[in-house]
């Protein structure tokens, strides 16, 4: 397994256009539609990165990237903000408040798809957990 993310979207269409690029990316997804229900989902499961839009019901991106930050817990968890919002103010707020990426909709899905893969092979690596998936390209050359 790649790894297991979270997908946090008020739009079920853009869920589940997620949910159907990363699992055939490989990955296992688990999916909220609120900011309530991914907060919640985020501290009491274990992921290895969270698609988080701005704009939801119950509690907003930016406030759930907030609390997930300030928790031990969820600190470490790596978080890309997919959102409608363009403001510069909205962008640097989330990166100072510890977003890994930010990208605006309307985006391309592979390259989400890949700045996941990138992201997590990337922590993966900082922990020592770097062992090539059977296949990858890494295996093949060694």
């Amino acid at each position: 397994m790649k790894g297991r993310i979270l997908v946090a979207d008020d739009d079920r269409l853009l869920r589940g256009l997620l949910e159907h690029k990363l699992a055939v990316a490989g990955f296992e997804v688990d999916l909220a539609q609120d900011g309530g229900s991914a907060y919640e989902l985020a501290r009491t499961m274990e992921y290895d990165l969270l698609v988080l839009d701005a704009m939801m019901p119950i509690m907003d991106g930016f406030e759930v990237l907030r609390r997930l930050k300030a928790d031990p817990k969820t600190a470490g968890l790596p978080v890309v903000m997919l959102t409608a919002r363009r403001g510069e103010h909205d962008v640097l707020d989330a990166l100072e408040r510890g977003a890994s990426e930010y990208l605006t909709k309307p985006f391309i899905p592979d390259e989400l798809v890949l700045r996941i893969r990138n992201r997590i092979r990337d922590e993966r690596s900082a922990k020592g957990e770097d062992k090539p998936e059977a296949g990858s390209r890494a295996e093949r050359s060694a």
